[in-house]
């Protein structure tokens, strides 16, 4: 009976565990940013640090879906265009970003982050063979 009550005391500890997705995406983007700020270039390494933590957080939603190879090429296809659009977007535009408050980026971020859910689901639809994915198909 004690032991009953044992088991299911560790089972509600693992469902509990904490997510620290946040926490590794800001670690992963850190240095990024890091990386423009040093290079005198902090509007750009915002811009760049909100594709990439979308990007990921994309990645992360639709975990379920790693182990099909149009995934990727989606996600990267994604990057590409991304980057494209930041070295073609004009500076002065940049520095505008640069200059909101990290609420007012709220809204670029969320959009960004639907564009590339967007894009996924696309390749799902186009790609996947009519039956919805699971973590264990391949």
């Amino acid at each position: 009976m004690f032991e009953q009550i044992e088991d299911t005391k560790e089972e509600q500890e693992e469902k509990k565990r904490t997510d620290y997705t946040g926490l590794k995406i800001v670690g992963l983007i850190a240095p990024v940013y890091l990386i423009f700020v040093y290079f005198h270039k902090p509007d750009m390494g915002l811009a760049v640090s909100i594709v990439l933590g979308m990007t990921i957080l994309a990645v992360k939603i639709r975990w379920d879906l790693r182990r099909h190879a149009w995934f990727w090429v989606s996600i990267l296809l994604v990057l590409a265009l991304h980057l494209y659009l930041l070295m073609r977007l004009p500076q002065r535009i940049v520095a505008a970003l640069g200059t909101l408050h990290a609420i007012g980026l709220l809204p670029i971020g969320v959009a960004d982050l639907l564009i590339t859910l967007g894009v996924i689901w696309v390749g799902e639809k186009l790609f996947s063979n009519g039956s919805p994915s699971e973590d264990g198909s391949a």
